[in-house]
């Protein structure tokens, strides 16, 4: 049985950008059982500024010594950098907290790194809802899991999926799908805008049944996630509305405020949900 800490866990955070950024400044502010440890930017001049206002400047490092001394490294970073980050946390038997999700199953041997180091992945539910919900029903019977997702265009021009189709998703005047099928494949066409759809794939009957659409929709200034769940135990249906982040419409508001609420149910003494 794994006990609360009874000193602060040192928190590294690997990237200063959507969630990076409010994550950090969150913990510099004073956390029980939480402490900034260190973060990672590419430009540390740039990151200096972002964190004028904050009570004390952590040490900016390098990804290749983010780890040194740290207890759990949250991960917010471009999808190249994500594995040799996750070799260096799991290596060393941390904690790695991913947001990245879609890479964690691009690279499923970090599972098995995990387990020989006796390191722990926490992936946060992120901008979606009812992860508990899906992980309980997926200990009977699910017959069928699928999620609708519908974004502002501006959030999914640059991605891989659509920039091949050659799409323009500039002057839509009605909603446009982009993509049908089984998440696995969607992971790879949007691999910085499925993460949502990765966890509850994870979390519930996998990559290859769990069915997923995306849509450019004009009409939505949120980004929009319907899920549905058909079981022997239970048949639900969620919505989720997230507002996106300033400066990146593809990242929701609530996605850093996930990532505050799995690193405190790290260190809680109540905890609620599965």
């Amino acid at each position: 049985m794994q006990n609360v800490p009874s000193s602060p866990l040192k928190v590294a955070v690997a990237g200063l950008g959507a969630v990076g950024l409010p994550l950090a400044r969150w913990l510099d502010q004073g956390q029980r059982r939480l402490a900034l440890h260190a973060v990672s930017a590419q430009d540390q001049a740039r990151a200096t500024a972002r964190m004028s206002d904050f009570r004390v400047l952590p040490p900016i490092r390098d990804l290749d010594t983010l780890c040194d001394g740290a207890d759990v490294v949250v991960e917010g970073l471009p999808p190249a950098l994500f594995r040799p980050l996750a070799e260096c946390v799991l290596g060393q038997g941390l904690i790695f907290v991913p947001l990245t999700v879609t890479q964690l199953i691009l690279h499923m041997d970090l599972i098995d790194l995990a387990e020989a180091n006796g390191a722990r992945i926490i992936v946060p539910t992120g901008a979606i809802l009812g992860l508990d919900a899906v992980r309980a029903a997926a200990k009977g019977n699910v017959q069928s899991v699928t999620m609708m997702t519908r974004k502002p265009p501006a959030g999914l021009i640059d991605t891989p999926h659509v920039v091949e189709l050659g799409l323009d998703l500039t002057n839509l005047t009605e909603p446009m799908k982009l993509y049908e099928g089984p998440v696995r494949d969607a992971a790879q066409k949007f691999p910085a805008n499925v993460n949502v759809s990765v966890a509850l794939a994870l979390a519930g009957i996998g990559l290859d049944r769990t069915r997923y659409e995306i849509w450019a929709d004009p009409g939505v200034s949120r980004n929009t996630h319907v899920i549905e769940v058909e079981a022997d135990s239970t048949r639900f249906r969620m919505e989720i509305a997230g507002v996106p982040s300033p400066g990146k419409p593809a990242t929701g508001r609530l996605t850093p405020l996930s990532a505050m609420a799995a690193l405190e149910g790290l260190v809680s003494t109540l905890k609620i949900g599965s």
